[in-house]
Parts: C-alpha cells; structure tokens; sequence
C-alpha cells in the first residue's frame, strides 16, 4: 500500500545518526504544513494525539491525498475516526474577558469535533477544552476589577448590538462569557460578581502520530494562517510561519508532554523531567498568593536554551520572531556582543504586530508591548552597536497604497509568526514561543534543539534561504559571511523600487512604533 505521506512530501529532509532526532523535514508555511499535516492524518494507524491553539475543522484540505476523501478538516476527521484510529485533541481555551473571541472559537470548535465523531459513529474521540489554569488571586482580581469589568461592558456593548437570535447563538457559543451575564433592560448585562482572570494559554501546536512522528512549530489551523512560499496575497491575508516533521526519541519526549502537561499546570503532578532535544515552558497558578496576578513559571527549558546558546555563539546569531520584548533575553545578547566583538545579530520580525497593522489598535495593550519591544531593540542595539546587528523585516515586491503600518518602505508587509533561533552552526531552536516574557515564562509551549549539522544546514538553506534571492548563496547562509550579505541585500533593496527589489528584506523602521509605544508601570512584561 503506497504510503500517503509520500506525494509530495517536504524536499531535501535530513537524517541523523545519532541523537534526539533522526528524521527532520522544515514546513515552510501553511502551503507546505497543511499538506503534510493531512498526509499524517491519512496515514495514521493506531493513535494521534494532539494540543493546538486554533484547530478549525472547517479549513479546506490541500493535498490531492486529502481531498479525494472530502472537502475539509471536518471530513478529514470523519474519515479518521472511521477508520478506527484514536484522537486526543487538546483546545486551548480563554479568558472569556480579555479574549472573547478565542473563547467563543474555542468552543464552536469542540462542537464541530463532537458532530464529526457523531457521524463517524466511533467512540476513539477526546476532546479537552482547557483554559490554563493560572488565575489571578483574590485580591490581584480586586485591583484589577475596574478595568476587567470595563472590558466586560465593551464585550456587552458588542452583543447587545446584535439581534437578539444571534446574541443568544454568540452566548451559546461562549459558555464562560454567559456565566458573566444576566438578562438586562436592552439585552444583558453583567452580573455583580467580581470577574475570575486567567492570563496565561496553551501556546504550543504539535502533534505525535502513533508515537513516531511529531509535527512541531509555530502553526494552528485555519484559513487565516494559510499562505504560501510567494506571500503575494494581501497584506492582512499574509502568514509567515515554521512547522517540522520530525522523528527519533524526541517524540516520545512529546509524547509524555502531551499525556501529562494538564495535570502539570494544574498542579496534580511533576511534569515529565527534561529530555534531549525537547524544550517547554510550563507554568502553574500561585497557591496562597492573593495578590498575585502572574503564574509561577515550572519549566523555562526554551528560556534557558535561549540563554546558553547566546553565551556560547561565536559569529552569527539568527533570529525570527513574531515579538521581541524578553528584556531578560535583550541583556543576555548584550552582554555576549560585549564580550565577543565578532559577533552579529540578524533579527528578522513583522514590519508591525497583527492588531496594530490591520485593525489600527491604539489600545495600552498594544502600545505597551511596543514599548517593549524598543526597549528590548535599545538595549541590543547598546551591546552590538549598529555595524554588527540588523533587524529586517519582509516586505512583497509591489508597490502599496497608504502610509499605514500594513506598509513598510512603500511596500505591503509579509506577517512574520514564525519562532525561529540559529546559533553559529551550533544549534537551533524551533517552536512555539515568541520571544517575549509570555511565551518564555507563562504559556504552555514546545519546540525542539537541533544541533545535528546536516540538519541545521537544511534548516538555515530553507528559513534564512526563503527570504533571500534565487539562487541562494552560501555566504549568504554561512555564519562568517551571512551578515554582511543581508545588510548589503536590505540596504540595496531600501533604495530600489519595489518592483525591482531581490527577496523580501527591507531594514525594519522602528519609528511608527516609538511613536505610539507606552510604558504601563506595574503591568507585568509578560502581559503581552
């Protein structure tokens, strides 16, 4: 029987000897993750088991494999389950305050999980709908209950906008806001009890199947994350991101993580000890802390990898992240550019966040976090000064309209969501975690340490390759040659129409971001 995961399968995997992984295979977006990660369901025998942020079931199939057995993710299911095969899927929940939408997604998901193991007519479903467990003491909640239930009322005024058939469906959907309400004059309103905050996630998108393959990264599932290698849809329909296929031990690392990370964060039991090649972070609730808002971080694996790889680089670390705002991870690149003065940095990040550049969200939140963001830039930029570090960002070749942050030097922006860290020709860390204070300490997340040589040189030709001109070079990937490469490439593009640039590499413009960026005293960094 021809394996399914065999047409069109990832180009140019590498296979290691020895080590935490033996097989690694880079997804580089949706268009080449979504395929790979249908064929994986196809061929599936005994068990998958999954935790993923967003997994919406009505995200059409892409593989020719896929679509001769149905239209999307929920036929897909469907003919899983039928063919007996054991599903554990893991649905990140969320504060039904301060992410109303999530939450109501959350659970319209489980719905659609549930109707499929209905028509499959098979009991190997299981469905966890799971909001980290980390809530806000007391007394935190008493400080904070003005502005929680502030948010509250403009969540309200949402809903009573809508007719009153679609308010009940929204509140049907979204069983913790409903428990915040009751019926009002002119729709709901809140209820007087002083709100519950639950301000850390489960982050992490990963999945084992029959506990030999593990797909890892920074992916969820859905349309709006689908994009291809050519980023030439619309600016807001843009979606860069990172996913692997891997084998070797390291999947029974995840393996264990999947089965007992609940109960971790909740504090019924140890999570699994480290193991090669797996990284997370984990964290649980503070016991007998009214007054703390943060959790208390238990596994910080992605930190501290993070840390000793930067102590250790010698001429080239390589970055690519959704948000830079761990000043923690700032001081660390610092005080290595000071003690090693042949070291470059190239970090690659968004023209602008995702609310900021296509909704226009002048909220704190979001001018808190760039806020953030150029202080961490500042206190890198010290360390390096500005001949040996280069931040960049992507941009498409044509021309765009407007002056907004969806634009960068006259250009539309390619959103940038992948997690990606490459230290000399050492190692490599690939995840989910945004290097910021949430992802490092507070949320659930995963990735995997590579330091297989093959393995990270296919990993700099198709990430940092991706970005750059065909033909690739191989100064243009080398950690001796590769920064002057990209500051020549990004100067050089700078100047260029955007018609006739090569790549997608601009220098980021950290202005517009100064310029609305906000300190928020007391606010914990890892808020955002």
């Amino acid at each position: 029987m021809t394996d399914p995961r065999a047409a069109g399968a990832a180009v140019d995997p590498r296979r290691g000897e020895t080590g935490p992984v033996t097989r690694f295979d880079v997804l580089v977006t949706a268009a080449e993750a979504y395929p790979a990660l249908e064929r994986e369901f196809l061929a599936a025998e005994n068990t998958i088991s999954a935790s993923f942020r967003v997994f919406d079931l009505s995200t059409r199939l892409r593989s020719d494999a896929a679509r001769k057995i149905g239209e999307d993710w929920f036929d897909l299911l469907v003919h899983t389950l039928r063919r007996g095969v054991r599903v554990r899927m893991v649905l990140s929940d969320f504060d039904p305050i301060g992410a109303d939408d999530l939450h109501r997604l959350c659970w319209r998901a489980r719905r659609w999980f549930a109707a499929a193991a209905e028509l499959a007519g098979e009991g190997g479903l299981e469905v966890i709908s799971d909001c980290h467990p980390a809530e806000a003491g007391a007394g935190a909640r008493l400080v904070l209950a003005p502005g929680a239930f502030g948010r509250l009322r403009g969540v309200i005024g949402k809903l009573n906008a809508l007719p009153e058939a679609k308010r009940a469906r929204y509140l049907s959907e979204a069983p913790g806001l409903a428990a915040l309400v009751r019926p009002g004059r002119d729709g709901v309103a809140p209820r007087a009890a002083l709100p519950r905050l639950f301000p850390a996630t489960h982050h992490q998108k990963m999945a084992v199947f029959d506990e030999r393959r593990l797909y890892i990264g920074g992916l969820d599932l859905n349309e709006r994350r689908y994009d291809t290698p050519g980023h030439r849809r619309a600016p807001h329909s843009t979606w860069h991101d990172l996913q692997a296929m891997v084998e070797g031990p390291v999947v029974a690392a995840a393996t264990a993580h999947l089965e007992g990370f609940l109960d971790a964060v909740a504090g019924r039991r140890a999570p699994p000890p480290p193991a090669p090649g797996f990284l997370r972070t984990l964290s649980r609730r503070a016991r007998r802390a009214p007054f703390r808002f943060s959790p208390v971080p238990m596994v910080r694996e992605l930190e501290r990898a993070h840390f000793a790889r930067i102590a250790e680089a010698r001429q080239l670390i390589y970055m690519e992240t959704q948000f830079f705002r761990h000043l923690p991870l700032a001081r660390a690149l610092a005080r290595r550019a000071r003690a090693c003065p042949d070291l470059c940095l190239i970090l690659l990040v968004p023209a602008a966040p995702e609310d900021v550049a296509f909704e226009d969200n002048r909220g704190l939140d979001a001018r808190y976090g760039e806020h953030l963001q150029q202080r961490c830039l500042d206190v890198i930029r010290d360390g390096f000064g500005q001949r040996r570090m280069l931040v960049v960002s992507p941009v498409q070749s044509r021309p765009h309209p407007g002056d907004g942050r969806e634009t960068l030097e006259a250009a539309p922006l390619v959103y940038v969501h992948s997690k990606l860290s490459i230290f000399d020709d050492r190692a490599a860390i690939l995840s989910s975690a945004n290097l910021n204070g949430r992802s490092l300490c507070w949320d659930s997340e995963a990735g995997l340490e590579l330091t297989e040589p093959d393995q990270l040189a296919h990993l700099r030709r198709r990430a940092m390759g991706h970005w750059l001109p065909d033909p690739v070079e191989d100064a243009a990937l080398a950690p001796a040659t590769a920064f002057g490469r990209w500051v020549a490439l990004a100067e050089r593009n700078a100047r260029a129409a955007p018609s006739e640039r090569q790549g997608f590499l601009v220098p980021y413009d950290s202005q517009p971001a100064r310029e609305i960026a906000l300190p928020a005293p007391g606010v914990p960094d890892a808020m955002v």
